[in-house]
């Protein structure tokens, strides 16, 4: 799915803010009466995928140089968790936004189990 996919696949270049806000707009352009919760968390996507996208590039564990079986967690570790659950989070969010809208279908199990509800 190109909801997830950050980065240019022609180029393997990082794409740029600008474009990524564009690409997901097009992907919401056709969800009705959404669009004052939807372009708030494009927003917050955007933003956090560039901060964790810099936070990738430090080092997440710290090693005692005297004894390495001693390590701690750095401070951009304990922030990339944090940010990667709010953007994991505005994801769903998201999702559950484009499910909600698309036509539904039933699922073969919901399918299976109405099937078996009219037995009884």
């Amino acid at each position: 799915m190109q909801f997830f996919d950050i980065k240019n696949e022609k180029r393997g270049e990082k794409m740029k803010p600008e474009n990524r806000k564009k690409e997901l707009l097009q992907i919401f352009d056709q969800v009705e009466d959404t669009k004052g919760i939807i372009l708030p968390l494009i927003d917050d996507v955007v933003f956090l995928e560039e901060q964790l996208e810099g936070l990738r590039k430090l080092p997440f564990i710290r090693v005692n140089p005297n004894d390495p079986s001693i390590q701690k967690a750095t401070p951009a570790a304990k922030q990339y968790k944090e940010l990667l659950q709010q953007y994991n989070n505005c994801i769903k969010i998201l999702t559950g936004i484009l499910r909600k809208d698309a036509p539904e279908d039933d699922s073969p199990l919901r399918a299976f189990i109405s099937a078996r509800k009219d037995f009884k």
